[in-house]
């Protein structure tokens, strides 16, 4: 026969299993959708192909490819294989700028917009759009703003002008480059390993609104982009680092 003093212990136990499992429920659920569980090293090694070059320009080292995204103000590099544009503005769809890296062979990948200020062989990608380039998986994800606005009702970035983010595979890293966006319904659906996420405010997220996108974002680390080159200040991309719930990784800006 149980005693009153059995049931209790019985009770107690129960208690103690269940509290277990819930932690261990949290702790890898955390571990999973923060990316914590990610060593320096393997942060190191998936943005380690990646190069900042200032504001949203970036250059990734691929296996004999060099892969260019919106050229702004750059110094002369390595001559590109791929660039991507992801809108026309002119601090993202620079014609001199895309000279400097352009090549007979360069494949250009845009928005339909930017695609009407350059020359060379081009592809035009709109939301939703995939393709396979020179072994480069890449997808058009759209990009827009949601409040931001250049006069009352009109935002910079409209969801109907077809301005996009991308999302490319290069030597297994898979790496989302938002473009100008706020934060959007549509992030919930990205996946990837490392996410660049415009923090500097005015024209699109803010540091605040950035984490809130990094938490949407099914994604292993961050780094912050659209500072830099008189355009939001490194100190927007550390109040970022401060607040995300994603680990963050700031690049120097080479």
């Amino acid at each position: 026969m149980k005693t009153r003093r059995d049931e209790s212990c019985i009770r107690l136990s129960y208690a103690v299993i269940g509290l277990a499992l819930t932690v261990g429920i949290l702790v890898s659920g955390n571990i999973s959708a923060s990316g914590g569980a990610e060593s320096p090293s393997e942060t190191a090694r998936m943005t380690s192909i990646i190069h900042w070059l200032g504001h949203d320009s970036f250059r990734i080292d691929g296996d004999g490819i060099v892969i260019y995204i919106d050229p702004y103000k750059i110094a002369d590099g390595p001559k590109a294989d791929l660039i991507l544009i992801t809108h026309d503005h002119k601090d993202h769809a620079s014609p001199e700028d895309v000279a400097k890296i352009q090549q007979s062979e360069t494949t250009i990948v845009a928005a339909s917009a930017a695609a009407a200020k350059l020359s060379g062989q081009i592809q035009i990608m709109k939301p939703g759009d995939k393709l396979n380039i020179k072994g480069i998986s890449i997808e058009a994800v759209p990009a827009y703003n949601t409040n931001k606005f250049r006069s009352p009702g009109v935002p910079f970035h409209p969801q109907e002008s077809g301005y996009v983010g991308y999302i490319l595979t290069v030597k297994g890293v898979r790496i989302y480059h938002a473009g100008d966006t706020d934060a959007i319904p549509e992030m919930k659906s990205v996946h990837c390993d490392v996410a660049l996420l415009p923090v500097s405010g005015i024209y699109v997220m803010t540091a605040e609104e950035a984490a809130t996108a990094a938490a949407m974002i099914h994604t292993r680390v961050v780094i912050p982009m659209h500072v830099g080159k008189g355009i939001g200040g490194l100190e927007d991309a550390e109040r970022f680092k401060a607040i995300s719930s994603v680990p963050v990784t700031i690049l120097p800006i080479e």
